[in-house]
Parts: structure tokens; sequence; C-alpha cells
């Protein structure tokens, strides 16, 4: 009598094995989670052979995670997508990272990466100046925000609480024709030093402090939306958070990690980065609705390295000026 089973098992047997399970990648990124969900689903759809696993959170918050983590031992990330380059220059002081020269590299402008490969900026996130639409003056440059007509009607985060204030106020700082002199001039004519960004949004909006310095899709977004305020990228320039993303230096799945880095710089993960509501970092990918063309956009030179070395005092500075 024909075996069945015998026969059918015999047929699995001869059968190539073509079912092999998915590459992991764990991502720890502080994109929000609409974002990070869109960048890990559009990874994953280019790449369909890898699981991504994301943590997300704010900066510092997954900072002070990674190093509990290393400390215990555990999981630790592949890749890291955050805020900021100078956090990322205190990760390369910790030997926390590893370098990769990606092919994608070529079109970026060189200040957008670190030169040896260790993070790569994927978009610009500028602060600049906005005001309430219904605001008597129109402000265009920095130093308007010291003049007497703008007295306790300016509002700004604070460097204590927020990194792209804190990278803002260390770009000034260092830049001629500012310094500490014009954060002096800001405390003079009585402007209010809030928590974060969104406290600022929500400050101009309600008319209670028509003027801020503000970080620009917060303020782009809202006008779309029909909110009262407007953005405007000052005369001298803006400074800007890049979200660099890099390669952890133990990471488990470093091939998958180089994946990683490559789509975001390639074409396809720029005009994503389009798409969130972003100034893209490759300058052949078009800004999204409500931004001015590139050539409008001046950015203000940072040193990363400097700011890091600097931080603290720039805090301490800062709230002696401010108060804490």
């Amino acid at each position: 009598m024909f075996n069945v089973k015998k026969a059918l098992l015999s047929v699995a047997l001869a059968l190539p094995l073509t079912v092999q399970a998915a590459e992991k990648l764990v991502l720890y990124t502080s994109q929000p989670n609409t974002d990070a969900q869109m960048t890990v689903d559009a990874f994953m759809k280019a790449h369909p052979g890898i699981e991504v696993e994301w943590v997300r959170d704010g900066t510092t918050q997954l900072m002070t995670r990674l190093r509990a983590e290393l400390s215990a031992g555990v999981s630790k990330p592949d890749v890291l997508l955050i805020a900021d380059s100078v956090t990322m220059e205190s990760l390369i002081e910790e030997d926390l990272l590893q370098p990769y020269m990606s092919p994608e590299r070529t079109g970026y402008d060189a200040a957008l990466y670190h030169p040896e490969g260790y993070y790569y900026g994927t978009k610009m996130i500028t602060t600049g100046i906005a005001h309430h639409t219904r605001a008597p003056h129109q402000p265009t440059s920095w130093t308007d925000l010291t003049h007497e007509n703008l007295k306790n009607q300016v509002v700004m985060p604070s460097p204590l609480y927020s990194g792209a204030a804190l990278i803002h106020l260390a770009a000034l700082t260092d830049m001629d024709g500012f310094g500490w002199d014009y954060y002096q001039q800001l405390q003079a004519n009585q402007v209010s030093a809030q928590t974060g960004n969104g406290a600022v949004l929500s400050a101009i909006t309600a008319g209670t402090k028509p003027y801020g310095i503000l970080v620009d899709f917060m303020a782009i977004r809202e006008a779309a939306k029909g909110a009262p305020i407007k953005f405007v990228f000052p005369s001298e320039g803006v400074t800007a958070v890049t979200e660099p993303v890099a390669i952890f230096k133990e990471a488990n799945h470093p091939e998958a990690a180089q994946k990683f880095v490559d789509f975001l710089l390639s074409s396809a993960g720029q005009a994503l980065v389009s798409e969130q509501g972003y100034i893209p970092a490759l300058e052949s990918i078009a800004l999204p609705d409500g931004f001015p063309d590139r050539s409008e956009i001046r950015l203000m030179p940072l040193d990363a390295a400097k700011a890091l070395q600097n931080a603290e005092d720039n805090k301490k500075h800062f709230s002696e000026i401010f108060g804490s």
C-alpha cells in the first residue's frame, strides 16, 4: 500500500530550505513617535530582510538609559538617531561609537558629518524667530529682539532644558557681533526664558508673549493648521540641530546598522525627511511646504566639539544672567 505520509516526508526533505530568519536591528531614537514609525517602516520596506526593534525617548533620557545598560552589561543599540551633534561628540569622547564612511556621504556638505564618519546629520532643524501674526512689529534680525519696542514681549527656550537652545547659545556666544553681550542685552530687554520650545510656541500663539525664539518646524506646522504664528529666518542666519545618526561601537548587527545609515542618507531617506516636514540635509531634495528657498536660509557656524567642551560653563553663565 502506498504510504502517503512517507511520500510527503520524502518530498519535504527534498525541498530546499529557503525560509531564513530576519536580520535584526536595534534602534535608539529621539524622533517623535510618528516620525520614528515612518522612518522604521520606510527602512524595512527598502530592506525587507531586516526587522527593526526601536526605543524612543528624549536624547537626554536615552543617554541615561544607554549608560545604565552599559553599566549593567545588558542590551545595547546597534544604531543611534538622536537630536544633536554635541551629544554625538560626547559619545566619541567616551569611545562608544564606531566610524563608518558611508558611500552616500558624497552628496553632503562636509560640515554635516564627522570627518572620520562617526556620525552623519540627517536633517536641519533650525532655530529662528517666530511671532504672532497680529503682533505690531515684524522682526527680521536677532538684534531686533533687544530693541525697546519689544521689551518684555519676547520668550525663548532655556538652554538649561533644551538641547537646541544650548546649541543656539553656543553658536551665538562664539560669533563676532554677539557673544555674551547679546544675552546680557536680551536679559536687559526682559526676555523671558521658558523651559522648552513647546512652552515658547504656546506663549506666542496665545499672545501672552507675541515674539520668540523657536525651532522652525513647530511654527511652520502650526501655521499650516491655522495657528496665528509666523516663522522668520533672521538676516544674520539661523542655528541648527542636525539629528545625526551613528553606529554604536558594540553593535551586534553592524551590517544592518550600516544599511540604516545609508538609507537615511539616500535620496529616498531624505525625501522622507521632507515628507515629515523638516529640511533635508541633502541639498538636492526639495524643502517642505511653508519653507523658503534654500538660498534664503543661512546657517550660522557651530563647533560641536567646542560646544561640548563649554556646555557646563555656558549653562552656568546663562543661569547667572537669567536665573535658574
